[in-house]
């Protein structure tokens, strides 16, 4: 979170252990396989589905932003404990921004500027990434870039 809400994968054993790393000092990890998303409605079905969104959530990206904001600024639709962070972890999102390109890049941004809001609440919402694609490439998000993890960010065999 130093540097960015919205960190990127390559190897799936490193999105493991920072998965778990941060699952053990308290944190709800909600794990999605986004490489199942055909489409965008894909995509909102299981996002609402794991955060248990009400059933009013209109699918859409203006509703993910409005429900998401519940999630991450007050806690709302899930048990957390007050002041745990959430963390959304997205694997084989590289097929999901082939399939959906711009919804790909939006749903980043939206959780990048709700994860920026929470935390002036004192809460966390963190994504983690993993692209089979080694060179995969997203526009700034929540005005920051997407950047890889400090493990894999200089390292030669993901090109």
């Amino acid at each position: 979170m130093i540097n960015t809400f919205v960190t990127l994968f390559w190897r799936k054993c490193l999105l493991t252990q920072a998965a778990k790393r941060l699952e053990d000092r308290g944190f709800r990890v909600i794990r999605l396989e986004a490489g199942q998303w055909n489409t965008e409605r894909d995509m909102h079905r299981a996002i609402a589905t794991a955060l248990d969104f009400p059933d009013y959530y209109g699918r859409n990206l203006d509703a993910l932003n409005d429900c998401l904001g519940d999630v991450a600024c007050y806690g709302g639709y899930d048990d957390a404990p007050e002041g745990a962070g959430l963390v959304l972890v997205f694997t084989d999102y590289d097929r999901f921004a082939t399939t959906c390109p711009r919804s790909a890049q939006v749903v980043l941004d939206i959780i990048a500027d709700q994860a920026r809001q929470a935390a002036v609440l004192r809460r966390r919402l963190i994504c983690l990434v993993q692209s089979n694609d080694p060179q995969i490439r997203f526009e700034p998000v929540g005005a920051m870039p997407v950047l890889w993890n400090n493990d894999e960010a200089l390292d030669a065999r993901r090109c």
